[in-house]
C-alpha cells in the first residue's frame, strides 16, 4: 500500500491557472461534460485558443480524432510553440497521417520566431518521447483523486499503472539510443522543451541506478543553463527519498495519515531556500502553497 501510494505522488498534476466550467468538468473525470461545455464557450467566444486547445485535447481523450484534429488546426493558427507535439493528452492522434502536417507546421512556425533548431529531427523525436512518457497520466490522476476522497486505491489503478511502467521501460530504451546517436540534448541544439524530455523519462523509471548515472549530466546542464534546474531538483530529492535519506530542495511529496499531500523530509529545512534559489527555484513556501496547498512555516535563513 505504501509504494502504490507513493506513486501517485509522483504523478500529479495540478493547474496553474483559474479553471473555467469545461476544466472542472475533466478535472472530476467528466469528459463528455468537458466537451459540452467547451463547445458551448467555443460558440459565444472563437477566439479564446486556450479553450478551443482544451476542446480538442477532451476529443482526443475520447479518441473522438477528426473532432480533435478540427480543433486544434483551429487553435494552433497563431501558436508558434511546440507544447503541442509533446502534450499526452493527445497521443491517440499520433498514429495518424494528419499528425505529421501538425509536427511540420508547429515546427515551422517554431524555427520563424526563434530560429532554426541545430537538430531539429532530433528534438521531434524527444518531445514524442515527452508525449509518451506523460501517457496515461490523466486517468492516474482520475485514480488518485478518487484516493484522496476516499482512502481506495481504485481497482483500475493497478493495470493502467502497469502499463505505466512499460511504456517508462521502452522510453528509457528509446532515450539512450537517441542520446548515444545525437548526444546529451541541450537547450541550445534541440531547444527546451525537447532536451527536459530526457529527464522526464528518467525521473519517472522505476529504481535509483539510472538516475544516479545521469544526475552528473543533469547537474551540470542546468548549472551550465542547457537544462532544467526544476527537473535536475526533482530527480536529485527523488534519490534521495528513495534511499531513506532527507532531501535537500522539497520537491518530492507525501500523503500524510490524513490523505494531506506533505513534503518528504528535508535536510536543515531552515537553509532550502538558499539551495533552491541557487539554482533559480522559487521560494519553498511558495512552490507548496502553489503545488499542493501546503503551508510552509519554517522560518529561512
Amino acid at each position: 500500500m505504501k509504494k502504490i501510494i507513493q506513486f501517485f505522488v509522483f504523478v500529479i498534476c495540478i493547474s496553474t491557472y483559474s479553471q473555467s466550467k469545461g476544466d472542472k468538468f475533466r478535472t472530476n473525470g467528466d469528459l463528455g461534460g468537458a466537451i459540452k461545455a467547451y463547445k458551448a464557450h467555443f460558440t459565444k467566444n472563437k477566439l479564446d485558443t486556450r479553450n478551443t486547445y482544451n476542446l480538442a485535447c477532451a476529443y482526443a481523450l475520447t479518441y473522438q480524432k477528426d473532432s480533435a484534429f478540427h480543433y486544434l488546426a483551429i487553435s494552433l493558427k497563431k501558436d508558434h510553440r511546440l507544447w503541442a507535439l509533446a502534450d499526452n493528452d493527445l497521443l491517440s492522434l499520433t498514429d495518424d497521417n494528419r499528425w505529421n502536417d501538425i509536427e511540420n507546421q508547429q515546427l515551422k512556425k517554431f524555427q520563424t520566431k526563434n530560429g532554426q533548431l541545430q537538430k531539429p529531427g532530433y528534438a521531434m523525436k524527444l518531445l514524442r518521447l515527452i508525449m509518451r512518457d506523460q501517457a496515461l497520466d490523466y486517468q492516474l490522476d482520475m485514480a488518485k483523486r478518487v484516493y484522496m476522497k476516499s482512502g481506495e486505491i481504485p481497482h483500475w489503478h493497478y493495470p493502467i499503472a502497469e502499463m505505466k511502467k512499460e511504456f517508462g521501460k521502452g522510453n528509457f530504451s528509446k532515450m539512450e539510443q537517441l542520446i548515444l546517436k545525437n548526444g546529451w540534448p541541450t537547450y541550445s541544439t534541440v531547444g527546451k522543451l525537447a532536451a527536459d524530455g530526457p529527464l522526464l523519462v528518467i525521473n519517472h523509471l522505476e529504481g535509483e541506478e539510472m538516475r544516479i548515472k545521469y544526475l552528473e549530466r543533469i547537474k551540470n546542464a542546468c548549472h551550465n543553463k542547457q537544462g532544467s534546474c526544476m527537473e535536475y531538483a526533482k530527480i536529485q530529492d527523488r534519490i534521495l527519498v528513495n534511499t531513506n535519506k532527507p532531501q535537500i530542495f522539497g520537491m518530492q511529496f507525501r500523503y500524510n495519515s490524513k490523505r494531506k499531500l506533505e513534503p518528504f523530509p528535508i535536510k536543515n529545512p531552515e537553509y532550502v531556500d538558499q539551495k533552491r534559489l541557487a539554482i533559480g527555484l522559487e521560494p519553498i513556501k511558495k512552490y507548496l502553497k502553489r503545488k499542493i496547498n501546503y503551508d510552509w512555516k519554517i522560518t529561512q535563513k
